[in-house]
């Protein structure tokens, strides 16, 4: 029985990645990621440059903001598509 288990596994293809293989799909939605994360981050800087304490609501901005920027770089780098690739 477990053979067939294991059969079945074999069989089944590998998933293909979100964006494939496609270099300039990962970068405009990389650089459009960055970019909105750099919009975001924009609206509580300007309060916090006129000298006013930053809310909970503006470190929750900033902290989306750093997340949306990340987001962008990995699907840039794409890590997993590399990862297999290095390993055949």
């Amino acid at each position: 029985m477990s053979k067939a288990v294991e059969q079945g596994k074999e069989a089944a293809p590998p998933p293909k990645p979100l964006f494939g293989s496609c270099w300039s799909c990962r970068v405009l939605s990389g650089s459009a990621l960055i970019g909105a994360g750099y919009w975001v981050y924009l609206g509580p800087r300007r309060i916090m440059s006129r000298g006013n304490y930053p809310s909970a609501w503006n470190i929750f901005q900033l902290s989306f903001a750093v997340g949306l920027v990340c987001w962008g770089v990995v699907i840039i780098a794409d890590p997993v598509g590399n990862q297999k690739k290095y390993n055949k």
